[in-house]
């Protein structure tokens, strides 16, 4: 088989990534699809292996918290989705998942929604890097700032001290007046 006839588009993939409860996750149903099982094949699976999905490994949404991710994704038609609450899977559910499921097809998307989990964490610590760079530089310019702010205020004081030069005496040889 070849990689293409195997594999999905990385784009796909990374928008059934969603941020719930502090992780990122991907739902039930998402997986089945990109696996090319049904959604209760794979919840049947994972129901029979339990003791491989630990809490850490997956979770089942809130009403409220399904409720949220159904007004994000866009109005969904009656009768089209489970009435079942879905389950998220974490990175390490999703890597668990192949285990469970013996097909070709699981076990090379599997390797590549790992990859993508593995790109996001580093676009993550890339970004906060650039962050933390970017925090350092303005510390430095507020620094500059009020060090120039002091510069300026010395030579408006000076320049509020300098006399009249009518007022000051002048220094050398004068020429007698006339009287």
């Amino acid at each position: 088989m070849q990689k293409s006839e195997i594999s999905v588009p990385d784009e796909l993939v990374m928008n059934k990534i969603y941020f719930i409860r502090g992780q990122k996750v991907m739902l039930d149903r998402d997986l089945a699809q990109l696996y090319e099982v049904e959604t209760k094949q794979l919840k049947r699976q994972v129901a029979r292996n339990s003791d491989r999905f630990p809490e850490d490994f997956m979770f089942e949404l809130t009403t409220v918290e399904n409720e949220s991710l159904r007004s994000q994704i866009g109005t969904l038609k009656r009768g089209e989705h489970s009435k079942y609450l879905p389950i998220a899977f974490t990175e390490q559910g999703v890597a668990m998942l192949s285990s469970v499921l013996n097909s070709k097809k699981a076990i090379i998307v599997n390797i590549q929604i790992i990859r993508i989990f593995t790109k996001i964490r580093q676009a993550l610590t890339d970004n906060t890097e650039l962050r933390l760079a970017i925090e350092e530089i303005k510390k430095k310019t507020e620094n500059n700032t009020k060090n120039i702010e002091v510069v300026f205020q010395y030579l408006d004081e000076l320049l509020d001290k300098k006399e009249d030069p009518k007022k000051r005496k002048q220094i050398g040889y004068k020429l007698p007046t006339k009287k």
